[in-house]
């Protein structure tokens, strides 16, 4: 009776993306908003100008402006991406994909910013002013693989299932 069925697929490649996209934006965000200005942890170059005189402290708080910048330019990025994305019929719209690209992207910009920021270039640490510093980075890392195993995890379900709908 269903023999002749016809099942499609959608792709979800392009939620996946514009979650991806928006994830690395709003990790960049959360970082400047939490660790730089509530806890007032770090500023993007205080490992390099301590911010202990008005005029180090004013250049720290412009590149942290550059930083915030640079982040709503990536958020807005996914946004478009997103928009682009849900105006098309064979595109999946699914917020499972759309979380899982979140967590993978926020994940993976922790990462790079702290493997870059924190420790090559050492701008920065996650917490300047403390002699456990170097844990702190660390926690850092381990917390952002976490975040981005999660999402990995999410996305692999979700193209587990759709591999599965295609075998033969």
């Amino acid at each position: 009776m269903f023999a002749n069925a016809r099942v499609t697929l959608l792709n979800p490649l392009p939620f996946s993306f514009a979650g991806i996209i928006l994830g690395i934006g709003i990790g960049g965000f959360t970082d400047g908003i939490l660790f730089h200005q509530i806890l007032q942890w770090h500023s993007m170059l205080s490992g390099k100008l301590p911010p202990d005189t008005v005029n180090a402290k004013s250049v720290n708080m412009f590149w942290d402006g550059i930083f915030h910048a640079f982040t709503l330019l990536i958020v807005l990025t996914g946004l478009i991406a997103l928009w682009n994305a849900s105006r098309h019929s064979y595109v999946e719209k699914s917020g499972k994909l759309i979380a899982g690209g979140m967590l993978c992207g926020w994940g993976v910009f922790n990462l790079v910013e702290g493997i870059i920021n924190h420790h090559i270039f050492r701008l920065h640490n996650v917490r300047d002013k403390s002699v456990y510093s170097n844990y702190y980075n660390y926690a850092f890392l381990i917390i952002s693989i976490m975040v981005l195993a999660i999402g990995t995890y999410a996305l692999s379900r979700y193209y587990k299932n759709i591999f599965k709908m295609t075998k033969p």
